[in-house]
């Protein structure tokens, strides 16, 4: 059975800090690209941030570059997304995606930024 399972998530002032993390099994995650995506109330889902299987590409939304990094440690079988300098905007809930052949979800950790 393929689980995703984030953890991470919650409620931070705007200029925080947050960091996410995804832990995989059933699946062989050294063989998935593994992505962030988040859905904002009344929004859809949008791709904030993907790696390689390997780790070696990465590439982010535009509305996020230069403050999230996304990471991971295939030997924990887990990614991470560090988010700095966060913004009310980036409130939203934050899902872990696997995909290699076919794609898997994970069911989200909300992520609120408010003052």
């Amino acid at each position: 059975q393929v689980q995703l399972v984030e953890s991470g998530g919650g409620s931070v002032q705007p200029g925080g800090s947050l960091r996410l993390s995804c832990l995989a099994s059933g699946i062989t995650f050294s063989s998935y690209a593994m992505s962030w995506y988040r859905q904002a109330p009344g929004k859809e889902r949008e791709l904030v941030a993907v790696i390689s299987s390997v780790g070696g590409v990465t590439n982010y939304a535009d509305s996020v570059k230069g403050r999230f990094t996304i990471s991971r440690d295939n030997a924990k079988n887990t990614v991470y997304l560090q988010m700095n300098s966060l913004k009310p905007e980036d409130t939203a809930v934050y899902y872990c995606n696997a995909r290699w052949r076919v794609a898997y979800w994970g069911k989200g950790t909300l992520v609120t930024v408010s003052s």
